[in-house]
């Protein structure tokens, strides 16, 4: 595991008490060496140098703990593709440069991303639908992406939410088959496939939609 020291945090936007930061700080850095089922409070602390009863000043358990700190996660990474892309010309340089952001950003903190992925279920439902609620916060700006790159070229294919939505699932999905070949540091050697995903899906023609069928009329 990477020495925390040296692991850039993805968690300084939080806008949180810095006891609070240390606790997501620490939730992060256990459970990327340790298994959900079998982490414990004295993991966390342990990470965070804080005492049980300051965990338990700010959160209730330690599943709050790991949904605060995917959450703080997520929307770090988030700010990271806005500040990426807004350093862009609008466009398909916009676009590349928030691939790039995602990618980089993951790959940053690999174990994490691992225990995130591996993880998530044995957290219970509440973090699947945070998940859920997650990704579609990625489709969301992704799609605001497409909608900039729209006024420079209207040629540019308009992107549906579900069309979002699936381009943001088949991304997490190339994650997940890294990661479990062992090539979480090595994440982001998928920004080609995703750009080149992008780049067809925006490039392409939607499909014909089906004509209405011809009302039959019963012969007397």
């Amino acid at each position: 595991m990477q020495d925390p020291s040296h692991t850039p945090s993805l968690l300084a936007v939080t806008n949180v008490t810095d006891y609070c930061a240390r606790l997501l700080e620490g939730m992060a850095n256990a459970v990327s060496e340790k298994r959900y089922a079998e982490l414990t409070i004295s993991d966390i602390v342990r990470h965070a140098r804080v005492s049980k009863r300051t965990f338990y000043e700010h959160f209730p358990d330690k599943e709050a703990c790991f949904l605060a700190t995917y959450s703080a996660v997520a929307v770090e990474l988030l700010a990271r593709i806005t500040r990426a892309a807004a350093a862009q010309p609008v466009g398909e340089a916009q676009l590349q440069a928030a691939t790039d952001a995602y990618f980089s950003g993951l790959s940053e903190r690999p174990a994490l991303v691992r225990a995130f992925l591996s993880e998530i279920h044995a957290a219970g439902p509440a973090a699947i639908a945070l998940r859920r609620r997650i990704h579609q916060r990625f489709a969301e700006q992704l799609q605001n992406l497409v909608e900039l790159a729209r006024r420079t070229n209207p040629e540019v294919r308009s992107l549906s939410r579900e069309m979002a939505t699936a381009i943001v699932g088949g991304i997490n999905e190339l994650v997940l088959l890294r990661v479990e070949e062992g090539g979480a540091e090595r994440l982001t050697q998928l920004t080609k496939t995703t750009t080149e995903l992008i780049r067809l899906v925006l490039q392409g023609t939607e499909a014909p939609r089906p004509k209405p069928r011809a009302k039959l009329t019963r012969r007397s």
